[in-house]
C-alpha cells in the first residue's frame, strides 16, 4: 500500500451502520478537504460545461471523447452511465478531466443491441453501474493494464453480466440496456434509498450485502459524496434487490468492516498515469479489488470491492472471475 492511501485511510472513521433489509451502509467520516475545486460529471452536463461524444462520426465501443469547455476540472466516476449517441457506456476508471481541454476516454458498452446513434451528445441519467459489475470491471482492468497499460475492459464479459441480471429481474429489452433493469427495478430502489441518511462530514460508504462487505466508495471531500451519493446508494441497492435474501434483513458486522479495513492496508498498489489529470492506483489482492485517484498527492475517490470466486457472497451466478482465465475479446 502506498503511504498516501494509508494515510488516507488512517484518518477516517466508520459511522453507526444504518441498515434496511439486506443492505447495509457504514458511513466513512473525516474532517479532511481536499483544497481545490472540480465539477461533477452530472454537474458539468447540466450546465453545458462538457461535451461527450463518440470519438469520430463511425464510433469507437471502448472509447468517446470529452470536450471540457469550463475552466474547472471536472471529475468523472468509474461506472458513471452516459446515455446516447450510438449506444450506452459506463466509464472504466475515475477520471479527472482538465479544464479547457479534450480528452479520449475509456469505457464499456452496457447496452449490446444498439449501435446506431440515438443523439449526438452524451446526457446523464444520474445512474452508477451495480457495484457487482463494477467489481468485475475492475479486475478486468487491473489485468488489462498488466498486459498492455491501457483501461480496458472485457467487454463480452460486460454484455454477459447485464444479460443475466436482466434475465433475473426481467428487466429484458430490445437492445439489452443496463438501465431496462434499473427502470424496471424503481420504485423498489427507491424504497432503499429513503431508508439510508447521509451525515455532516460523510466522505462514503461502506456496503454489507446479504451480511458480507461489498465495498467501499470514499472521497477527498464530503461535497463530492452528497453530489454523488444518491447515484452510489442506488448501485447497491440494485444488487441488494438482484441478490436478496431476508434472512439477513438488518444484519450489519462492524467487526467485518474494520477487518475489511485492515485489508485494503496490507494491498501492494501498482500506479499509472491516470487518463487525465492525477495518479490511478490500481489495488488487489486475494480479498480485495479496486482503485484509487489521487491529484497533488491527495486522494480524490477510493473504490474497493470485496472478491469472490464463486459468488457465495450473494448468489449462484455472481462472477468476479480472474480477467486472465478469460480469453480477451476485441471490441469495435
Amino acid at each position: 500500500m502506498t503511504d498516501l492511501i494509508k494515510n488516507y485511510l488512517e484518518k477516517i472513521q466508520i459511522g453507526k451502520g444504518q441498515s434496511y433489509k439486506n443492505l447495509t451502509l457504514y458511513p466513512v467520516l473525516s474532517d479532511e478537504v481536499i483544497p481545490f475545486d472540480y465539477l461533477t460529471l452530472d454537474e458539468a452536463l447540466s450546465q453545458d460545461l462538457i461535451e461527450v461524444v463518440e470519438v469520430n462520426q463511425h464510433g469507437s465501443v471502448p472509447d468517446l471523447k470529452v470536450v471540457n469547455k469550463s475552466d474547472k476540472m471536472v471529475l468523472i466516476l468509474d461506472g458513471e452511465e452516459l446515455v446516447g449517441a450510438k449506444q450506452n457506456r459506463i466509464i472504466n476508471t475515475t477520471i479527472l478531466i482538465p479544464a479547457n481541454e479534450t480528452v479520449k476516454i475509456p469505457v464499456s458498452c452496457v447496452e449490446a443491441g444498439r449501435w446506431s446513434y440515438d443523439t449526438q451528445f452524451f446526457r446523464s441519467e444520474n445512474r452508477l453501474a451495480p457495484s457487482t459489475l463494477r467489481a468485475m470491471k475492475a479486475q478486468q482492468v487491473h489485468f488489462s493494464m498488466k498486459q498492455s497499460g491501457n483501461f480496458r475492459s472485457d467487454q463480452s464479459a460486460i454484455w454477459d453480466e447485464i444479460s443475466e441480471k436482466a434475465s433475473r429481474r426481467k428487466a429484458e429489452s430490445h437492445s439489452m440496456a443496463m438501465a431496462e433493469i434499473y427502470k424496471k427495478e424503481r420504485p423498489v430502489i427507491d424504497d432503499y434509498l429513503k431508508n439510508f441518511k447521509i451525515l455532516d462530514s460523510q466522505i462514503g460508504a461502506i456496503f454489507q450485502l446479504n451480511g458480507n462487505v461489498a465495498g467501499i466508495e470514499s472521497f477527498g471531500k464530503s461535497d463530492t459524496f452528497k453530489k454523488t451519493y444518491k447515484k452510489i446508494v442506488e448501485s447497491y441497492a440494485l444488487d441488494a434487490i438482484d441478490w436478496y435474501d431476508s434472512k439477513f434483513d438488518k444484519i450489519g458486522s462492524k467487526a467485518k468492516v474494520m477487518a475489511f479495513l485492515k485489508s485494503i492496508k496490507t494491498i501492494q498498489a501498482d500506479s499509472h498515469q491516470s487518463v487525465g489529470l492525477g495518479t490511478d492506483y490500481r489495488l488487489e489482492s486475494k480479498r480485495c479489488t479496486g482503485f484509487a485517484l489521487a491529484f497533488d498527492e491527495l486522494v480524490l475517490h477510493l473504490s474497493v470491492f470485496a472478491r469472490t470466486s464463486n459468488g457465495e457472497r450473494f448468489g449462484p451466478s455472481v462472477r468476479m472471475q480472474r480477467y486472465s482465465t478469460r480469453r480477451y475479446r476485441r471490441t469495435r
